[in-house]
């Protein structure tokens, strides 16, 4: 990238409270602050509150795709079903065609929460609009989709090979962690 006097641009990773994961992670916690003492008043966790909230747009989705939908890992979404299920907030049916899947749709209870936590979420939207601005709430939205198509179209960023593990264990002391890889991976 040229700058104005036709040289070249040298980028570099900002300092960790102004990176763009840490800005991000503190805006979301900013309006999620604002919205917490409501899904503490229902009895509602944040991760309950966006399956609930996704769900009430659709007739039914697949585990998969509400995971996707909402963002959520399996284990925790899987851990979250169980919980809705059980205050009969949402039912799981099995995919007739396929009994390896499941689907999940909300029910007459879980819109009647959602209904009875519209007023108050509604007022906090009004809250952070007038704080904020329409205009910059809907640029800021904008950005913030086309952000992550472009991101979306990138490569996956994988450090494999030789070097790469010698240089991570010189740094480190200690071997990857996680899951193993399967030989077929690496």
């Amino acid at each position: 990238m040229d700058d104005f006097f036709g040289g070249r641009v040298k980028l570099r990773v900002r300092g960790f409270t102004k990176s763009l994961p840490m800005s991000l992670l503190s805006a979301r916690d900013a309006v999620m602050g604002r919205f917490r003492s409501t899904l503490r008043l229902f009895n509602v966790t944040e991760q309950q509150w966006r399956v609930l909230r996704t769900l009430n747009t659709v007739e039914a989705l697949e585990v998969l795709e509400l995971a996707e939908a909402t963002g959520l890992l399996a284990p925790s979404l899987s851990r979250i079903i169980s919980d809705l299920e059980e205050r009969g907030l949402i039912t799981r049916r099995q995919v007739p065609h396929d009994l390896r899947r499941a689907e999940v749709s909300i029910t007459k209870r879980g819109r009647e929460l959602i209904a009875a936590m519209e007023p108050y979420a509604d007022a906090i939207y009004a809250e952070i609009l007038s704080a904020f601005g329409r205009d910059k709430m809907e640029q800021l939205l904008a950005l913030l989709r086309e952000l992550t198509t472009e991101l979306q179209k990138l490569p996956p960023v994988v450090y494999e090979g030789d070097d790469a593990v010698a240089s991570h264990l010189r740094v480190t002391g200690t071997p990857q962690r996680g899951r193993p890889r399967s030989s077929a991976t690496r």
